[in-house]
């Protein structure tokens, strides 16, 4: 669906490339999350491959056909969700939908039934001016579903919602897997990739030194460690942590079990925070 080989671009003007040999793939029916912090990349490989920016150097194709020869026709299957959204304020949800829905050729999804998706419903008829970040984050979700698109780029699909619905919009991403939708999607919230991507990349430096299935990454670069409840002389509760590898001789712990101080065990893996740093630690060394 995706592939990527040595891609770089520069920004007019920029010291410095933005993307330095950028190599990923991406197949049909995958979520596929490109990771990293503001800055690294994650937007312009997307509006690369949008369309949006020209003048890169290296491989970068959608279907099978270079980006800079599908022309308009690569509109009509993929969908599009920001960051920032892009949406008329002084329509209502339900006019801004059927706004886009008469720019494609394709047959769309009636306007209500794209809001019922991202649990907007209720405001079809309300003027975006009026709605908070997060509601128009999910209108703007609506929107990139609208024409169900063969391929959808979601760009930190969760900025403004509440917990409540940030679990929706994962939730609709696994659903959208489910129907053999492709996604990629950019984020730097690792716990949300975690949960919902099927194999994810790290983007340092304008390129990916690291690339995997979440539980791939987590063994390779994680350590299990053991995390002990100590209850202190103050009625406080100190947490010690030891790692899980030689645990059954490791003095300090069998100590603290026959000291009857104990008031809990967890055992605790890694998570993609932790791979993120070891791995960009490994690229800085």
């Amino acid at each position: 669906m995706i592939v990527v080989e040595d891609l770089t671009f520069r920004y007019p003007h920029a010291g410095a490339d933005t993307l330095r040999g950028l190599s990923f793939a991406v197949a049909p029916g995958e979520v596929y999350g490109l990771l990293g912090p503001s800055g690294a990349g994650k937007s312009t490989t997307q509006r690369i491959h949008m369309g949006l920016l020209r003048g890169h150097g290296g491989r970068a194709e959608l279907f099978g056909v270079p980006v800079d020869r599908l022309g308009r026709a690569l509109y009509e299957r993929i969908g599009v969700s920001f960051e920032l959204p892009s949406v008329y304020l002084r329509l209502t949800a339900r006019e801004n939908l059927a706004l886009f829905a008469a720019l494609y050729e394709r047959k769309t999804r009636d306007p209500l039934d794209a809001l019922t998706l991202v649990d907007l419903a209720d405001a079809a008829d309300q003027r975006v001016e009026q709605f908070s970040k997060g509601m128009k984050m999910r209108l703007n979700l609506a929107r990139a579903l609208l024409h169900d698109p063969d391929l959808v780029f979601l760009d930190e699909p969760t900025t403004g919602q509440d917990p409540a619905r940030s679990r929706t919009t994962r939730d609709l991403i696994r659903g959208l897997r489910s129907a053999g939708k492709t996604v990629f999607m950019t984020t730097h919230n690792m716990a949300e990739a975690e949960e919902v991507c099927d194999r994810v990349g790290f983007l340092a430096d304008g390129r990916i030194p690291v690339t995997g299935t979440p539980e791939e990454l987590k063994l390779h670069f994680g350590e299990h460690r053991l995390e002990v409840g100590v209850s202190g002389s103050d009625g406080r509760v100190d947490k010690l942590s030891f790692a899980m590898d030689g645990i059954g001789n490791d003095q300090a712990f069998l100590d603290l079990l026959r000291s009857g101080r104990v008031v809990s065990l967890h055992s605790q893996d890694a998570t993609l925070d932790d791979v993120f740093i070891r791995a960009m630690d490994g690229e800085r060394t």
